[in-house]
């Protein structure tokens, strides 16, 4: 419950900076912010990407997830949500930057993001409960610093996962 707990104010708290938005403390320049009086200010441009590959074999599940932006604007930092649809072992140890979301929820939030920049990567070790034929994995940004995303269909991914050992690209 208290791991529930935790990610319920991570997410709280990304919502709490989504409706602060640009310019407002969250370390996200609106372009033309502060130009001119009277100026209104937009929220910055960007294009979260999420990308890498995932495999499983005997229950466990090896996660490789980059996270960049392609720009134009540069990026205070993004979270990704990657959902599973079997439920994952108590007890395992997530890398510095993300988070349990529940037994089939892992958050991950990547630093500050450059447009065009070098990537944030997370490297996951994953325990299922059991050892299931296969593994559906949803992945998709739910916080990005109130950016408006130019191309939303490239951080959001289903990837089925047989139970072969191969690695799944995404």
């Amino acid at each position: 419950m208290r791991v529930m707990h935790r990610a319920m104010m991570v997410v709280s708290s990304a919502a709490v900076a989504v409706v602060m938005g640009a310019g407002s403390g969250s370390g996200v320049e609106a372009p033309g912010a502060g130009v001119g009086q009277g100026s209104e200010q937009r929220p910055a441009e960007a294009d979260v990407a999420h990308h890498g590959h995932v495999s499983l074999r005997g229950g466990r599940l090896a996660v490789r997830l980059s996270t960049g932006n392609h720009g134009p604007s540069d990026l205070a930092g993004a979270t990704a949500r990657i959902a599973f649809s079997e439920p994952l072992a108590v007890g395992q140890t997530l890398p510095v930057g993300c988070l349990w979301g529940g037994n089939q929820v892992v958050y991950c939030q990547a630093g500050a993001l450059r447009a065009d920049g070098r990537e944030s990567e997370f490297l996951l070790d994953l325990r299922t409960v059991g050892d299931p034929a296969e593994v559906s994995m949803d992945i998709a940004t739910v916080w990005n610093g109130g950016a408006v995303d130019l191309n939303p269909d490239n951080d959001k991914h289903h990837v089925l996962v047989p139970a072969t050992g191969d690695l799944y690209i995404y």
